[in-house]
């Protein structure tokens, strides 16, 4: 099989984007850090060549170790042991594979034993993770919690947690969801109580679907303060699978991600860390936590995506009927086709995405150690709030047109796609908890509609435009017509005044100001590289007739029908 590096130009093209540069030079400290370690760059394309090298070394691994072993972690899938965890043999082997290659913990710092990646190569290697098994991506990329401890954790639990990972291969979980708390995080209920006589936290409770949840070390969410109710209440806990304190008491028997563990745990009286101060568990912590992760399925999504595409266009150059491949009838080539052209717009909408998270990161690193200038903390403020509106974004675009990419190549593959003959089969059925885990496409979508009242989807665009240098351009008319009607659209929407007609029209807004973005983005693809100018084009087309049934749904909507739409419920006050 090929490595999955070398065989996605995307890639290398993407780390060439100027804003790259300077993310670069912020994480390397202006490559200070030479001096004292052997492996740290000279200069920017030093540090270029060796996240290509690495990269390549997660694509040979992807290719030729977990994708091999992802049909029979899906068929083995793990058990419990003793009150332990086993994956599957094949997660094992996947990750000692990555373990033995130094890739535990790739974006911490040298100090601790990691390789100071930015977020863009990393995001990058979950992407490549995620095509050659979207369940194992869930276990490695869990090491985003090393960098939650390396952001609020004190010193004694940086030096005491974080070179576990690369020098351990120590796995880890986030440890959230309950029985009744699943996407309402605030009403988590699990105890923390400090003990004084031990000078220790304990935790008590239940928390359920959790991910890899008999992990080396979780970050659990607890509620630390009595008599609470809300979100002011929960802290953020260490946990160290070393104490243990906590039972296995059930695997989740799931429809996809097979690999991965998810677990019901019960603490009794663990002993844990409390992680930075309390009260800030959920509002602070855990918010930085779950955007990491929102990023993080965005990638995943993207790579199940990919696997999709490659899998329908292998199988329809193959498969003949009627006397001629199938490949070459409309109804096929047509589907195929929009595939690889969404793909192309999804990873540059993912990649943007990972650029502006890495500068507010590099940015807040950076002020650890010297104060900003006036015109590094505008551009920090600049960045952030764009994350904070991209990251929601990527997350319901990727993860509902990675569903929609894998139910076409089902389609493609016909009736023996719905069999385990051929690997579509479990890329569908793991495709379909993308739209769901770390926050519902509906959550996603109340998050990133904050893009379009503000005005920072449109101030985005604009700027996309004036970057633009072929003006006469026909894409770019369309773009501008799209742009004119969907700022339009949404001006007629926030006018009326109505927070419920706002949210129950968010979804539509978000995606057409999405995609009217990634065809930006495609547009200033092929201005660089020409590759990207049929796809521009193409997909341009595409969403241009998605955003028109958009526009004509709500500006031909009357509030008053919102009505029409409400089921009755009991008259009972749900508690």
């Amino acid at each position: 099989m090929d490595n999955f590096f070398n065989d996605t130009p995307n890639f290398k093209f993407h780390l060439t984007h100027p804003l790259f540069q300077k993310i670069v030079a912020l994480k390397e400290r202006d490559f200070s850090e030479s001096k004292q370690y052997d492996f740290a760059p000279l200069n920017h394309e030093d540090a270029i060549d060796s996240y290509e090298k690495v990269l390549d070394i997660v694509g040979e691994i992807c290719a030729n170790t977990i994708a091999k072993n992802a049909e029979s972690v899906d068929l083995e899938g793990p058990h419990i042991e003793n009150n332990e965890v086993i994956y599957a043999k094949g997660t094992t082997e996947d990750y000692k594979a990555l373990y033995k290659a130094g890739l535990i913990g790739m974006a911490l710092p040298r100090k601790y034993d990691g390789l100071n990646f930015p977020m863009l190569p990393y995001v990058m290697a979950a992407e490549m993770v995620a095509r050659a098994d979207a369940g194992f991506a869930n276990i490695w990329g869990l090491q985003d919690c090393a960098e939650t401890i390396y952001e609020f954790g004190s010193e004694a639990q940086k030096d005491k947690y974080l070179p576990r990972f690369n020098r351990d291969g120590a796995t880890a979980a986030m440890v959230l969801t309950e029985p009744d708390a699943g996407s309402d995080l605030q009403s988590v209920k699990l105890k923390a109580t400090f003990d004084e006589k031990e000078n220790i936290w304990k935790l008590n409770g239940v928390k359920r679907f959790i991910t890899n949840g008999d992990a080396d070390i979780s970050l659990v969410l607890a509620r630390s303060e009595p008599n609470t109710l809300d979100a002011r209440g929960l802290s953020m806990f260490i946990y160290d699978r070393n104490d243990h304190a906590v039972e296995v008491r059930h695997l989740e028997k799931k429809l996809g991600i097979k690999g991965s563990p998810t677990c019901e745990l019960v603490f009794k009286d663990a002993p844990a860390e409390l992680v930075g101060k309390e009260r800030f568990g959920l509002i602070k912590y855990v918010m930085a936590l779950m955007n990491s992760a929102r990023l993080g399925v965005g990638a995943q999504s993207v790579g199940l995506a990919d696997a999709a595409y490659r899998e329908a266009l292998k199988y329809a150059e193959d498969r003949a009927q009627f006397g001629k491949i199938i490949l070459n009838f409309p109804a096929v080539y047509e589907m195929i086709t929009n595939m690889k052209v969404k793909i192309d717009a999804l990873r540059s909408l993912l990649y943007e995405t990972t650029l502006y998270v890495d500068l507010t990161k590099a940015y807040e690193e950076a002020m650890k150690e010297r104060k900003l200038e006036r015109e590094e903390r505008m551009e920090m403020k600049h960045y952030m709030k764009l994350a904070n509106v991209f990251t929601p974004l990527i997350k319901l675009t990727a993860s509902e047109a990675c569903n929609r990419m894998a139910y076409d190549s089902l389609q493609i593959h016909g009736g023996t796609g719905f069999m385990k003959d051929f690997p579509i089969e479990r890329i569908y059925r793991d495709a379909r908890i993308t739209s769901i885990y770390e926050g519902t496409t509906q959550l996603q979508a109340v998050a990133a509609i904050k893009g379009v009242t503000t005005g920072v989807f449109l101030e985005q665009i604009k700027h996309y435009d004036s970057q633009v240098q072929d003006k006469n351009c026909e894409v770019l008319t369309k773009l501008h017509k799209m742009t004119e009607r969907y700022a339009g659209t949404a001006r007629r929407v926030m006018d009326l005044d109505h927070a419920e007609l706002l949210e129950f029209h968010s979804r539509r807004l978000v995606e057409m100001a999405g995609n009217i973005i990634m065809g930006y983005l495609l547009v200033l693809n092929s201005q660089k590289d020409e590759s990207f100018t049929k796809s521009a084009k193409l997909f341009v087309n595409l969403v241009r007739a998605e955003n028109a049934k958009s526009y004509d749904f709500i500006d031909h909507f009357d509030p008053a029908e919102l009505e029409l739409y409400k089921i009755s419920q009991p008259q009972e006050t749900l508690e």
